[in-house]
């Protein structure tokens, strides 16, 4: 499987939260994590950061926050130029995805953890 650097918007170190179980899904599939969230910490060797950091190469970003606190990150979505952004369960967005297409970036609404699990992230 090729390794896809991995944005996690949403990360968090409380082990019941979706966004932290996908971080060690991710990091198990082998794929280079990068994480920002709420709070610092670090998970599966993962440092979470609490401001944006700068972004190259990104594969995919996940969405771990509900729509109202993704409009603080439009802009940093689209500079990084992802290939993909995955809206998990809880974070459908119809304003985002209009500007991910406008900027030729995929909105896959899905589950990470679902996709990892069946062998199609």
């Amino acid at each position: 499987m090729k390794n896809k650097k991995t944005v996690v918007l949403g990360a968090t170190t409380k082990p019941d939260r979706y966004a932290f179980l996908a971080i060690n899904k991710l990091v198990e599939k082998g794929h280079t994590v990068l994480a920002i969230g709420q709070n610092t910490g670090e998970v599966a060797g993962v440092k979470i950061y609490t401001k944006a950091i700068p972004l190259k190469n990104i594969d995919t970003i996940t969405l771990y926050l509900n729509p109202a606190r993704q409009r603080d990150y439009y802009n940093y979505i689209v500079e990084a130029k992802p290939k993909r952004v995955i809206f998990n369960p809880g974070t459908e967005n119809p304003e985002l995805y209009q500007l991910l297409e406008l900027n030729n970036i995929k909105a896959e609404v899905a589950c990470t953890l679902v996709l990892l699990t069946t062998n199609q992230y």
